[in-house]
């Protein structure tokens, strides 16, 4: 349920000696401001046709602007990785190059990388080409520990190679100096996170073997993919690798953003939800919206290393940023026929509903609350063993819980509704799932705006396991509401909504054919 973007923590190997005196020299900038000013000179030439320029604010850096109105649903820019990998894991394997997970077969040279067909790896083969040289010379220990961040690593420097070459056409909106312009936040960062950049680089500097290799600079691109590398997903907004797009990484974060980022295969595409004017800012969420003030911006903070002062955010404190927070993260009034939202009283002993008055004990809520996290600890076991029926049984039972606990309205709620869906339809456990996803649309729709991937998806679903179970009226109605959303937020020209749309035409005539049958026999 979020916005996508990335950080992969594993940690290496680290015995490597150098590492820790790194971290006093990776902080210097070098020539960073003439990079900048150069990038931003070449950026504009290309950004101009497209109705878009790049404007510096000096409280938030490089932002994207347009020259020309957008109105929901067009798209401002799309723009094809600059280097991407799969979220291989060793239990499931993708693509390198269309990040599939059919027919796949691995690559004879390396053993690393896999591929569906040989479309895919050619169009890979001048990067893979360099890599697989690289990682053939490892052991298989050491090829094992090469994770996705450490490819990707690998593949920037292997595309800047290419690019130097004249292998890779460098473009104003497709090169390595649009890398370099990205902030890395080095100043920002802990001498833990240091220590972890500096054992990472030095990996990557010994899988290149390049005798110019510098591994200060290799840290600082790490530095650079944790603040701007994107979660790559599925038109359903599942996870399946992570990209780098330096000029995307332009937009800058709101609460209350005015598009949206989606993926079509590896092409990172941004939608306009609403109409956006001449001269406004480009605006995208780099967190779950659905969450306190207070949870975004640590979240904010922690990753991206700023404090957000969009319109919600600049409410915290206001009595509508407590009664949402409350609402969201809070519990409920103990009259079930209440709404209210409680805080704590003056004394710290109770909370007080702020709607009835009535009082809710400390003590009351801190044992259910014990109760659901002693449960969740044992559903989470069952989970990753893929025990579903076991754990399906203890998310119900937690559900239960929270519905005396949590405000309806409630994140832990709807997040535990949803395990229970996802298992569910693992199970096929059709008419199951459909009930748990009925219970998420109102609360989708309380906290998204009208035209947001999720509840547009969350239709979707609900429509599907409507007209699986026969439902078609409903159906309709359900697949109806997620086309109103997903041809704003996906585009009408995709594979998916093409499916989308010819599965209610299909349920469209099927509704219209019962309709007549019953109209008949009367």
């Amino acid at each position: 349920m979020s916005p996508h973007r990335w950080w992969d923590r594993t940690l290496v190997d680290k015995s490597q000696g150098q590492t820790r005196r790194l971290c006093c020299t990776v902080l210097a900038s070098g020539s960073w401001e003439s990079v900048v000013t150069s990038f931003m000179e070449e950026l504009q030439s290309g950004l101009g046709d497209r109705g878009l320029t790049v404007s510096t604010r000096p409280e938030k850096g490089r932002c994207l602007f347009t020259t020309r109105n957008f109105n929901p649903g067009e798209v401002i820019i799309s723009e094809e990785a600059y280097v991407s990998v799969p979220n291989n894991s060793g239990i499931e394997w993708r693509c390198d190059g269309c990040f599939s997970s059919s027919n796949l077969k691995k690559c004879s040279g390396c053993q690393v990388v896999w591929y569906c067909g040989s479309q895919c790896q050619k169009s890979e083969w001048k990067l893979h080409r360099l890599e697989c040289g690289a990682l053939s010379k490892l052991d298989e220990d050491r090829r094992k520990s090469v994770t996705p961040s450490m490819r990707l690593m690998l593949k920037l420097y292997l595309r800047r190679k290419l690019e130097l070459d004249g292998i890779i056409p460098a473009t104003s909106l497709s090169s390595y100096k649009l890398v370099e312009a990205l902030v890395a936040h080095m100043s920002d960062i802990d001498e833990k996170q240091l220590v972890l950049y500096a054992q990472m680089a030095n990996l990557v500097s010994l899988i290149l073997q390049w005798s110019d290799s510098n591994i200060k600079e290799i840290a600082e691109n790490f530095s650079r993919l944790a603040c701007n590398a994107h979660t790559i997903c599925d038109s359903e907004l599942r996870p399946l690798g992570t990209g780098l797009y330096p000029v995307i990484s332009i937009i800058n974060h709101s609460c209350l953003p005015n598009a949206v980022l989606v993926f079509e295969g590896r092409s990172a595409v941004v939608h306009a939800v609403q109409h956006i004017p001449k001269d406004a800012e480009v605006l995208i969420s780099y967190v779950e919206t659905a969450r306190s003030t207070m949870t975004r911006q640590k979240a904010l903070k922690e990753q991206y290393f700023f404090t957000c002062k969009c319109p919600r955010c600049i409410k915290v404190g206001q009595f509508d940023d407590i009664q949402e927070s409350a609402t969201l993260e809070g519990y409920k009034c103990k009259n079930n026929g209440c709404d209210g939202f409680l805080l704590r009283d003056s004394d710290d002993k109770e909370f007080i509903c702020q709607q009835c008055g009535l009082f809710r004990s400390k003590e009351e809520i801190k044992k259910i609350a014990s109760e659901i996290k002693s449960l969740s600890d044992k559903a989470l076991m069952y989970e990753t063993s893929h025990n579903y029926q076991e754990a399906i049984s203890t998310y119900k039972t937690i559900e239960k819980l929270q519905r005396k606990l949590c405000h309806n309205f409630s994140i832990s709620l709807i997040e535990t509704r949803e395990k229970l869906l996802k298992m569910l339809m693992e199970l096929e456990d059709w008419s199951e799932a459909l009930h748990y996803c009925r219970l998420t649309i109102p609360v989708y729709k309380r906290l998204y705006p009208g035209l947001h991937p999720l509840l547009g998806l969350q239709y979707y679903t609900c429509g599907k396991l409507e007209w699986l179970l026969g439902d078609t009226d409903n159906a309709v109605k359900s697949l109806t509401n997620a086309v109103d959303v997903l041809r704003f937020t996906h585009g009408t020209g995709t594979p998916f909504m093409k499916d989308l749309l010819l599965k209610l035409e299909e349920a469209q005539a099927e509704a219209s054919y019962k309709l007549s049958s019953k109209e008949s026999e009367k």
